[in-house]
């Protein structure tokens, strides 16, 4: 028997806007992360291997969300191309 639970959030401002831009970031570092990756590999043949935090000199308002959201989109993109 499986049981599911529903949840209902209601965050205030602050947190709608933190909310906000952790998805952006996640959208945004997903997209160039995969843009990096095909141009490498129509390049060289070779995969690249990189990490938000190279992305973060470039980009400094990615380290205004948690690096964790950021590291879960390496992780889904590295399982995408699997």
């Amino acid at each position: 028997m499986n049981k599911a639970y529903k949840f209902r959030i209601y965050p205030d401002k602050k947190q709608e806007e933190l909310l906000a831009k952790t998805f952006g970031c996640c959208r945004f570092i997903y997209n160039i992360m995969l843009d990096d990756k095909r141009k490498e590999y129509e390049a060289t043949k070779k995969m690249k291997k990189t990490t938000p935090a190279v992305y973060k000199k470039e980009y400094p308002w990615l380290k205004e969300v948690d690096s964790l959201a950021l590291a879960n989109v390496q992780l889904h993109l590295e399982k995408a191309y699997k």
